[in-house]
């Protein structure tokens, strides 16, 4: 009777604890504490591809029953089953030990727990993840099924937010931060405007990640390097056209990682880059030197090394502009090009590179707002003149789905370019456009015009069954697989901003990317006419004349760091010299002009710019030495002069390329990636012809 009225005794203590346990917890703990149903292991998630390095670091989520996970980092036991096959510290890094053998690595939060079993097979085999298996790990299909028909639609809309009442946005606005909430974006893209300094994008960038609710955020940007650069700070890399000078894969991958490392310290997920267009139009206006070169197999050896450097960084890299937008003589900011080629020619130009990168791996693929009426006849009619017009690759079903996914077999993540390009927004109108662009299989609507009109326009055509919600899942799985490839996640514990700044500052513009950049610039300079003048030998007080407008300062600056006592000549906005200084050209012992075009009426022999060129070569004896800045091309105007340098960019590293060669410390090496016509269309200048000394 005692040992019973003892244990009656201590029940109701027990149960008093409880009772007092939960009348003092806060209700939201309770809540909070009852949503979690799991800690998994990234590596285990079917859609993940990740392989085994000989050091590496495992990610853990923590899944909600409401079907959102977050990343999780702290007060977690890692333990590795046979440590001489691979340890792991207790951040989940491992680090193989080189030894033949299988062991588990194991995490818990001390409720849940999870492992991964590492195989090494044999010395000559790489080690391999084996995944444990289980509807657990089914966390994108299970956060699908418990998401809105609005919160599937925010993953697919990705505006920009330059500006906000007529001032650029480099911090978080309320306003902004309630938008990325209302509509549950999947992203945002980042421009020139909104990433002036190190410090100051990598608070925007976690701004913007804090202000996502469930899921991490892709932040993008158009980092491609050469005339496409974005960001303020840090290295300006060379651009497309100079890796393609330089012929080496090794270089492309090196600008690519490079590239990778800055956006990544700055929080920055996704490039949208490397530019895989096949430039073989030399009248191009808005490719040029955005491409690899005019040889599609150049473009993909090159292309697919940037990708390889971008995605070792931990950034996804995106092919565009797909199927191909380099042969074209019209912008698709301003007009709406068309491509008129049949499919076979397409497989073995433009579309090649394309095909390379997707097999390997690439993680995006940008449309293009260009018509291939051999491939999608599909007319429609003009909402800004009435007439029938045919239907861009953006909108074209017959292109993002039966060529790409049926086609090609691409199965990752499509993104229009962006919607407001006057291609599709005057031809189609912002909603209709969205609405087109998804039917066609587009999973990323990117700068959409209006958000909310767009936002609610999808809805509405879902409710209305023009769209079906299985194709928004469609494009949602995409988005969120994509995602834990990229360990794009919610962190319980993110890394404070102070580290994260700390980090950026150390990595972006580090001297290891500078010493890339150097290298990449002096590679590409491609000395594409020399009669008997360069290298350039001069003696300190001999007059150098430096001639020119546009990028005046950087060519000037590059130039007296050879030749301190240059003499600067500016041209008027007519590319006029005044008698006084052409008087100075006259005296001159050698002249340095720079010219800059990137269209063909920029080009013209009658252009002012290159009649001041042709000035030049008349009233002096003294050797001309001319520099294309960006387009290769420009040397069709002027032919006759001395020398001629192709640097294919404006950036301040490609300058001091330049002078380093014309003054015979960098013996050049490039080769041209493009040909190189005359005024009557015959050949100029080979594909890949290049001098050195």
């Amino acid at each position: 009777m005692k040992k019973y009225i003892r244990k009656l005794a201590l029940s109701f203590v027990a149960f008093l604890l409880v009772v007092t346990q939960l009348w003092t917890m806060k209700p939201q703990t309770v809540s909070a504490e009852s949503a979690v149903k799991d800690l998994i292991l990234v590596e285990n998630i079917p859609q993940v591809e990740k392989e085994v390095t000989d050091h590496f670091e495992l990610q853990a989520l923590r899944v909600f029953k409401d079907g959102h996970f977050t990343k999780v980092t702290n007060n977690l036991i890692w333990k590795s089953s046979n440590k001489k096959v691979a340890t792991v510290d207790q951040s989940g890094k491992v680090t193989l030990k080189g030894k033949l053998g299988r062991t588990f690595i194991t995490v818990s939060d001390g409720t849940f727990k999870d492992r991964i079993a590492i195989h090494q097979k044999g010395k000559k085999v790489e080690p391999v993840f084996v995944k444990q298996k289980g509807e657990r790990y089914d966390v994108i299909d299970h956060a699908i099924h418990h998401m809105t028909i609005e919160e599937k639609v925010g993953q697919m809309l990705m505006p920009d937010f330059r500006t906000w009442n007529g001032k650029n946005v480099t911090e978080m606005l309320p306003e902004i931060e309630a938008l990325v909430k209302k509509y549950h974006l999947g992203g945002v893209i980042l421009f020139r405007e909104n990433v002036v300094t190190t410090e100051q994008t990598a608070k925007l960038v976690s701004q913007y990640q804090e202000a996502a609710e469930k899921q991490g955020l892709l932040v993008t940007i158009d980092q491609e390097g050469g005339i496409v650069t974005r960001l303020q700070s840090g290295t300006d890399m060379p651009g497309n056209m100079a890796l393609g000078a330089t012929r080496s894969v090794d270089i492309s991958r090196n600008v690519g990682q490079a590239i990778g490392e800055e956006l990544a310290s700055l929080g920055i997920n996704v490039n949208f880059a490397p530019d895989m267009d096949v430039n073989n139009n030399p009248d191009n206006p808005v490719i040029g030197v955005r491409s690899f070169g005019e040889d599609p197999k150049l473009v993909a050896e090159m292309g697919v090394a940037y990708i390889e450097g971008l995605q070792k960084a931990g950034v996804a890299a995106t092919a565009k502009h797909f199927p191909g937008h380099g042969d074209t003589a019209v912008d698709s900011h301003i007009g709406l090009p068309e491509v008129p080629h049949d499919i076979e020619r397409l497989k073995e130009v433009e579309l090649y590179p394309f095909q390379q990168a997707m097999n390997a791996g690439i993680d995006a693929i940008m449309t293009a707002h260009v018509t291939f009426p051999k491939i999608d006849p599909t007319k429609a009619i003009s909402k800004k003149t009435g007439e029938e017009i045919a239907v861009p690759a953006t909108l074209s079903y017959k292109v993002l789905t039966e060529l790409i996914r049926d086609e090609m077999g691409y199965e990752g993540v499509i993104s229009t370019d962006a919607m407001n390009m006057k291609a599709i927004a005057d031809h189609f109108g912002p909603v209709d456009a969205a609405i087109r662009a998804v039917q066609a299989g587009t999973d990323i609507v990117l700068m959409p015009i209006g958000l909310e009109e767009v936002a609610e326009g999808i809805l509405q055509a879902v409710k209305d069954g023009d769209i079906s919600e299985e194709r928004i899942e469609q494009s949602v799985e995409r988005l969120l697989t994509l995602k834990v490839n990229r360990g794009i996640f919610k962190e319980e514990t993110p890394q404070p901003i102070e580290e994260k700044v700390a980090n950026a500052l150390q990595i972006v513009g580090s001297p290891s990317h500078k010493a890339v950049e150097k290298e990449a610039a002096e590679r590409s300079i491609t000395l594409v006419k020399n009669e008997s003048v360069l290298p350039l030998h001069v003696s300190k007080d001999d007059s150098v004349v430096v001639v020119g407008r546009t990028s005046l300062s950087d060519l000037t600056a590059a130039v007296k760091t050879y030749h301190p006592n240059a003499t600067i000549l500016e041209a008027s906005s007519s590319f006029q010299l005044t008698d006084a200084q052409m008087q100075v050209v006259k005296d001159a012992k050698a002249v340095i002009v720079g010219t800059s075009t990137f269209n063909v009426s920029g080009r013209s022999p009658e252009h002012a710019q290159m009649k001041l060129v042709h000035t030049l070569v008349a009233q002096t004896d003294a050797p001309v030495i001319a520099i294309g800045i960006r387009n290769p091309y420009d040397v069709m105007a002027y032919p006759n002069v001395d020398a001629y340098l192709a640097q294919y960019g404006f950036r301040p590293a490609s300058f001091q390329a330049s002078a380093a060669t014309i003054f015979g410390q960098n013996n050049p090496s490039g080769k041209l990636p493009v040909t190189i016509p005359d005024l009557t269309t015959n050949v100029l200048y080979e594909f890949g012809h290049g001098l050195s000394y």
